[in-house]
């Protein structure tokens, strides 16, 4: 084998493991990769403005496309400025590979320009973090960051780069190589047959889907074991989207936020759930002992530690979601079993048409229920949409619909402000080659949306459409919320109004080379949406509606399960 240089045997590998997008800045510590990218070819990349950016980047493609998706950046700043991409991905579950330049080996321990260990730093919010400290290992220490991303329960995965051991050769030939195996953790067959005793025996039982369908891909699977046994099929914040809304079996979200009001009764009538790839997040459980009550759980999970973490249940069962279901299709099967609408299926049915909450507002200021109605009403099934975090979440999972699968990505558990942009911007590259007119939404908050806003700039300048629904209270809502209401009785340093309506927004787009509006009654929404739509087309950049709600805009909300409060009129 000939000597090749080991950067361009690290693109190679890159290439080989599915990678045709990098997003990331470069650096006197990271040159000798992005030569060898410039020289192999075959890696687009996209220059960004803050290299917290580039990881959500490669978030938003990472959830769009089920690969690894990668950012890149330089020694020093550029790694600390990425760990909250790397928590938000570790905490949702995503695949993505941060790769960081470094001080020369030589100069570590001697406080050099920009060396810092990074390494330590990320270890608590990654699956592996690593420093290649011999050339030669490079081709196989990614090799293993994709296996490690990508097995188990997904994740992020740090490798560091010395810049003297990026300038090395190596012997490699990339004609010989090939993506290291994955394991598949498949169920022990006999706890696949008490889960299904389990659900037979139950008289109220409900399927729960948590974001560990989406990632195994097994929505599919999960609507057929609901038809075939009929059993009602609720979904978690980040299983939204793993069972079409409108299904007849659907029976909304749980919650102490992000919730129906007819899916906390149904949850409360049940005396089963099956659990599949959800982690029970203190947002979707609230107070335990009413969550917990007497209903008996099945809980699958792909990672061990997962199961008991929050709780025991009465079955806890280690399985990738897709074979789990798949094998527990297969028993149903074996034993002839078909359902039909029942009582329970009946009842559920009944919750979902009279528990709802009211969306059709004429009130101004604007009520952002009645926002979500129009976006309802106004996009079609193969929209893509990105959210994070603050009371617009909350309105989301309680009103907005997602019919499809990786179509709503929404971070969960991190809840980074200023997501929105730059993950809106890893999911329409992602569909750049599969589908290059998919629209794509992010609905943000007049603060968050300022957090990266920089990264608007890198959409304007790669072209890079999309639409942004800002809901704006001029507070910081959430927050606003959690002191008036949450035993403080304050409203502290929440105000971010000033002149007429604040930041103007749309001066700020129009700064970046893109365009907005500003919607202050109801019935300019849909016309916005409309117009939105074709500037985006028209332009190739983002485009920003801007819409102006109530100040002080509660979202119902409680500790308990049987306990929301509801802040507006309920049907």
């Amino acid at each position: 084998m000939a000597k090749i240089p080991v950067m361009q045997a690290v693109v190679e590998v890159l290439k080989s493991e599915g990678v045709d997008i990098a997003y990331g800045c470069p650096g006197a510590a990271i040159l000798p990769l992005y030569k060898a990218m410039e020289q192999d070819g075959g890696i687009a990349h996209l220059i960004v403005r803050h290299e917290e950016g580039a990881t959500h980047m490669a978030d938003g493609w990472s959830r769009t496309t089920g690969k690894v998706g990668v950012a890149i950046g330089t020694s020093g700043p550029a790694g600390t400025n990425m760990i909250t991409g790397l928590y938000t991905a570790h905490a949702d579950s995503i695949p993505i590979l941060v790769i960081t330049g470094q001080a020369a080996s030589s100069k570590l321990h001697q406080e050099a320009f920009q060396a810092v260990d990074i390494v330590e730093i990320a270890k608590p919010v990654t699956k592996w973090a690593v420093q290649v400290k011999e050339a030669a290992q490079a081709p196989w220490i990614f090799r293993e960051a994709f296996r490690t991303a990508r097995s188990g329960r997904p994740g992020p995965v740090l490798i560091d780069l010395p810049i003297d051991v990026q300038k090395q050769e190596i012997e490699w030939d990339a004609s010989i190589d090939a993506p290291l195996p994955i394991a598949r953790i498949e169920p022990h067959r006999p706890r696949v047959e008490r889960a299904l005793d389990m659900l037979l025996a139950a008289e109220r039982p409900l399927i729960l889907a948590g974001g560990g369908v989406i990632l195994a891909d097994a929505h599919e699977e999960l609507v057929e074991l609901a038809e075939l046994l009929q059993v009602p099929v609720q979904a978690t914040l980040m299983g939204k989207g793993c069972i079409d809304e409108n299904h007849p079996l659907y029976a909304g979200m749980t919650g102490i936020q992000t919730s129906q009001r007819y899916g906390n009764a149904s949850f409360l009538e049940s005396d089963l759930v099956l659990a599949l790839g959800a982690r029970f997040g203190d947002r979707h459980t609230g107070q335990l002992d009413v969550y917990r009550g007497d209903r008996k759980f099945i809980h699958v999970d792909i990672e061990p530690t997962q199961i008991g973490k929050v709780f025991g249940p009465d079955l806890g069962i280690v399985s990738d979601t897709k074979l789990f279901l798949q094998a527990i299709l297969g028993l149903a099967r074996e034993r002839g079993l078909t359902g039909a609408p029942g009582a329970w299926v009946e009842r559920v049915r009944e919750l979902k048409a009279t528990l709802t909450r009211r969306e059709d507002f004429d009130d101004v200021p604007i009520k952002a229920p009645r926002i979500y109605k129009e976006i309802n009403e106004f996009y079609g099934p193969d929209t893509y949409f990105v959210t994070a975090i603050g009371l617009y979440q909350i309105w989301g999972g309680q009103h907005q619909k997602a019919p499809k699968p990786r179509h709503y990505q929404v971070c969960g558990q991190a809840g980074p402000l200023g997501w929105e942009i730059p993950a809106a911007i890893g999911v329409k590259t992602a569909l750049a080659a599969t589908e290059p007119d998919a629209e794509v939404v992010g609905i943000v908050g007049d603060y968050g949306f300022q957090f990266l806003v920089e990264e608007l700039a890198v959409a304007a300048q790669y072209n890079v459409p999309f639409v942004l629904i800002m809901i704006n209270n001029e507070y910081l809502g959430l927050i606003r919320m959690a002191e008036d209401h949450g035993g403080y009785d304050m409203k502290y340093e929440v105000d971010i109004h000033y002149d007429q309506y604040g930041s103007d927004n749309v001066k700020i787009m129009e700064a970046y080379g893109c365009s907005g509006t500003r919607v202050v009654e109801p019935e300019e929404i849909r016309p916005a949406l409309e117009w939105a739509r074709k500037e985006a087309d028209r332009t190739s950049r983002p485009v920003l509606v801007e819409i102006m709600i109530e100040r002080e805009a509660d979202t119902a909300n409680g500790v308990r399960i049987d306990q929301v409060k509801e802040y507006e009129p309920v049907p």
